[in-house]
């Protein structure tokens, strides 16, 4: 029996997963579908790696047999996730993944009952996307259960790895996402900016994008109105609301697959920049009479953030025996989870 499955190991985050998991002795098993790349990741690990695609479902559940918990590393997850999901169900194996993708959120929440009636616990969004901010606002709840509206913003710093640069330029042609009245709904893009106070006291101009917590946040907390934002320069706040314009082109499949082939191109931050550059949450609760409340949250970098709290929840699930269904990190883990997390300070 191996205690954890890594889908997507040879990839920017998944590296950084399965060489934090060593460290903690926990010995994964790698996969993906790039023998060379695993085989090069998983010889100096001295690790057992599994070649395989998503395609056949038997060949998914042949090389699952022994696993208790797969972790999905591998985006676009709106490609990986349903097949890796479906065989879990199948084989009564833990789901987990780090994903930012609404739909993919939307997808794992609607398995409830059969992870329920399985036993299993199906989490996606176990890094960046979106713990911190899900417990930030499970915080927020908790200061104001009476709140009708709820604001989350994050500034991430370092730059992205090739899979979350593919995931953005995916999402650019469904448009904006923004919960209203307990409904997602699409919106513009860049359909509001707003300006959030660093913790230095510097001022960042956000724009709402369709972050994961516009689907989890909501089950959660209840909270029936969601709005995300990230801090981006004037300038691509602008190009944003031209691309309004042609999301009829960003979705034609030739042109995804420049832009694509293109963000696969990025390298990701590397350790040192990693180590040089961290990040900033801000949450917001409003009720019906107005009143408010405001947490903020200082935190490392998104990536070495995902490798913390993916494995802290791993480690957890291996630990205990949570009954199955859906979760989101404040349901599993509680609020305060993120705070336990290495580099994570809470400022008020």
């Amino acid at each position: 029996m191996h205690p954890v499955l890594i889908y997507g190991a040879n990839g920017y985050t998944g590296k950084l997963i399965a060489a934090e998991a060593c460290k903690r002795g926990l010995k994964p098993v790698l996969a993906g579908r790039n023998r060379d790349a695993l085989d090069k990741l998983a010889e100096p690990l001295k690790l057992t790696r599994r070649v395989f695609e998503l395609g056949d479902p038997a060949e998914i559940d042949r090389n699952l047999d022994g696993i208790r918990i797969v972790l999905n590393c591998a985006g676009p997850f709106s490609r990986t996730c349903e097949p890796l999901l479906e065989a879990c169900l199948r084989k009564q194996i833990h789901y987990l993944d780090i994903t930012g993708e609404i739909e993919v959120f939307e997808l794992c929440h609607h398995a409830h009952k059969r992870a329920q009636h399985e036993g299993i616990v199906v989490f996606p969004g176990t890094g960046f996307d979106v713990v911190p901010t899900d417990c930030l606002a499970a915080m927020l709840k908790q200061r104001m259960p009476d709140a009708t509206h709820l604001i989350l913003g994050f500034e991430a710093a370092g730059g992205p790895s090739p899979g979350t640069a593919r995931t953005s330029v995916a999402g650019l042609a469904m448009g904006g996402r923004a919960r209203v009245n307990g409904e997602v709904v699409e919106v513009p893009l860049a359909w509001k900016s707003r300006q959030f106070t660093r913790e230095d006291g510097s001022q960042r101009t956000a724009v709402t994008i369709p972050w994961g917590d516009v689907y989890t946040a909501f089950v959660s907390t209840g909270i029936a109105n969601v709005e995300t934002y990230m801090t981006m320069p004037e300038k691509t706040i602008t190009n944003m609301r031209r691309l309004r314009y042609l999301r009829w082109m960003l979705s034609l499949a030739p042109i995804q697959k420049f832009l694509q082939g293109r963000a696969g191109q990025t390298a990701g931050p590397d350790e040192r920049r990693r180590q040089r550059s961290g990040s900033q949450v801000w949450g917001e609760v409003r009720n019906a009479a107005g009143r408010e409340a405001s947490l903020s949250l200082a935190t490392p970098n998104g990536y070495s953030l995902t490798v913390a709290a993916s494995l802290g929840i791993v480690e957890h699930l291996l630990a205990n025996t949570p009954a199955g269904g859906y979760y989101t990190p404040s349901l599993l883990m509680g609020e305060d989870y993120v705070l336990g997390l290495p580099g994570v300070r809470l400022l008020g």
